[in-house]
């Protein structure tokens, strides 16, 4: 049998090497917020004739907007974040490309936020995030009443969540700084799917830990949890893997508006698999033998 809680050690040490560099990331670059954090407008543009990245961002900077981001969004449309700007000013844009550029503009999409709704962004993302996490404690600690030292479990569980959200956050920072991608509320949509998908992994393992448990498989709690871990491999790999396939379609072939939701579920999920097999289970153990694994021949007796 695969002895995954025995190479729990490193399971952390692979956790660390991606964790480490994306918080030293987060400490000096942050996030790179989108119009939904830091208010301003977002814009689509489509243009009837061949228009070249760079020749947008001159036209662009020649009409006094040098900070705007500009990103491809599909055949002949381009994403472009500006200052937050009224209607007139919009328009007047919009005229001054289509002369500069010698093509006829539309505005395929269009939203503005102000500072004070980006700052309730902000907020309400804490507040969700933070509420989710009391909640899924409580419930974990509420199902597994009748293992010894319930609230352990829901603790473990909460551990392993919040290594998913910082693997997210984490990639999403240096993937800000490297390609300037930007987190907007499609990005808390993500993260909070990633949640619920997370938490139903690790319950999943739990459960058959606990199982193992009842049958009283044997007296050593690590061979039981690595029983349990193993049984639910299967299972953990068929959906999560058939779930990624899904979204790495939905990345390839959808919009550019959904990117940001799409690429959250997958680096999210990817990484909600990986805890729930080799981090939730590992860290039950840890609480309650410590890090050293167990002895080779405990793995035979199963």
């Amino acid at each position: 049998m695969i002895d995954l809680v025995g190479k729990r050690n490193w399971f952390f040490l692979i956790s660390a090497i991606v964790i480490i560099p994306g918080i030293i990331s987060l400490a000096v670059f942050g996030l790179k917020p989108g119009v939904d954090f830091s208010s301003g407008t977002a814009i689509t543009f489509h243009f009837d004739k061949t228009v070249e990245l760079g020749q947008l961002r001159q036209e662009l900077t020649n009409e006094g907007y040098d900070q705007a981001v500009v990103q491809p969004a599909g055949e002949g449309d381009f994403f472009v974040r500006l200052p937050e700007m009224s209607t007139d000013q919009t328009t007047k844009l919009k005229n001054d490309l289509q002369t500069g550029l010698d093509t006829t503009v539309t505005i395929s999409s269009l939203y503005t936020v102000s500072p004070i709704v980006a700052a309730g962004t902000v907020r309400n993302t804490i507040i969700a995030i933070v509420v989710a996490a009391v909640a899924i404690l409580l419930y974990i600690s509420w199902a597994f009443r009748k293992m010894p030292k319930p609230f352990r479990w829901g603790t473990c569980a909460i551990i392993a969540l919040v290594h998913d959200l910082v693997v997210v956050i984490a990639i999403f920072s240096i993937l800000g700084w490297a390609a300037g991608v930007e987190v907007d509320a499609l990005f808390v949509t993500g993260v909070l799917a990633v949640v619920g998908v997370s938490v139903n992994n690790i319950v999943v393992v739990f459960d058959r830990i606990r199982e193992n448990m009842k049958r009283g498989i044997s007296r050593d709690f690590e061979v039981v949890a690595n029983y349990g871990i193993v049984e639910s491999l299967g299972r953990s790999l068929n959906t999560g893997l058939a779930t990624l396939f899904v979204i790495v379609a939905l990345y390839l072939l959808g919009g550019q508006t959904t990117h940001t939701l799409v690429l959250a579920l997958l680096i999210g999920i990817a990484t909600g698999i990986y805890s729930s097999l080799c981090i939730a289970g590992q860290l039950l153990v840890v609480w309650e033998k410590g890090l050293a694994p167990r002895k080779k021949e405990a793995v035979s007796s199963i």
